[in-house]
């Protein structure tokens, strides 16, 4: 890696303090685009690029049926990049200033409905021992909490303060927020504590969910469990960690909880990035109205 990528590697990871999966998108990101200068137009020259050489590489990923949106994101990992070179006066302007994002379809995530998620934790059959413990839990705490499925899994045993029923969650950007427990989620984790005490060869000691040998999980095994679970009782197309969280905020919101609460309880910095929770309070609200006025049984 030369110099550049790896001062811009570091300014991600120490001053932006993004997480190590951000941090490789972004290179690989950026990586794509150096072997794409070098193949088309003989060139290694990243600092002195001109934007038709992106638009270039934006004509080629859209004609190899890349998504917009998958574009778009390649192309913000490069925008992060010459706004690094511009801010350590490398360079003095952005190729990328007048840059205008390809549009993107605006879809709405349709979360778990209440009944969904009662099936899920109550109604199916978990495996026996340790697996299934961990696994309800996991659910339940996604759905109780709204936390990030990064979060889930960097969650530390000292994260845990069942005395207070709290739960400390580090989030993007390194910021902090301490969120409630369930009294159900603190019982849960007990149990839950007394069968990670029986694992042989625990590994990541101070990880609070482990996998049977003792690591910590990653985010392919969160994912596959959450989607196999949820596919038991729901035709969803999407049944993800992220679609849980969007549940947590959705029933939230549709039983009366403000918008500034659920945006400190996401660990949100503005109300803008809450607000799309709004659209499914409405889709809800709307069929409620639909099914209940009675002007509109006539």
């Amino acid at each position: 890696m030369d110099n550049s990528k790896a001062t811009f590697r570091d300014y991600l990871q120490l001053e932006k303090k993004y997480s190590p999966h951000t941090v490789n998108a972004y290179l690989n990101d950026l990586i794509s685009f150096e072997t794409f200068i070098k193949s088309e137009f003989d060139s290694d020259d990243l600092i002195n690029v001109n934007y038709s050489l992106i638009r270039s590489w934006i004509v080629t990923l859209v004609d190899a049926k890349i998504s917009n949106t998958s574009v778009n994101r390649k192309i913000s990992s490069l925008k992060s990049y010459y706004k690094f070179l511009l801010k350590t006066k490398q360079i003095a302007i952005s190729p990328l200033l007048k840059h205008k994002s390809l549009k993107t379809p605006k879809t709405l995530q349709i979360p778990f409905s209440e009944k969904e998620l009662d099936e899920v934790l109550n109604s199916i059959t978990y495996p026996e021992g340790f697996e299934g413990i961990r696994d309800k839990l996991m659910i339940d705490l996604f759905y109780s909490t709204g936390i990030r499925r990064t979060e889930l899994i960097h969650l530390k045993m000292l994260n845990i303060d069942l005395s207070n029923a709290t739960l400390k969650v580090l989030g993007k950007r390194n910021k902090e927020r301490i969120l409630p427990l369930l009294s159900t989620i603190a019982s849960q984790i007990k149990v839950y504590l007394a069968e990670r005490s029986n694992l042989e060869n625990i590994t990541d000691n101070d990880i609070f969910f482990l996998t049977t040998k003792g690591v910590k999980m990653n985010d392919s095994l969160v994912y596959r469990l959450i989607n196999n679970y949820f596919s038991t009782v729901s035709e969803k197309v999407k049944k993800s960690p992220h679609i849980l969280r969007h549940t947590f905020a959705t029933h939230l919101l549709n039983n009366g909880a403000d918008l500034n609460s659920v945006k400190e309880l996401l660990g949100h910095s503005s109300l803008a990035s809450t607000q799309i929770y709004t659209q499914s309070s409405l889709f809800e609200l709307k069929k409620v109205y639909g099914d209940s006025h009675p002007r509109n049984k006539k």
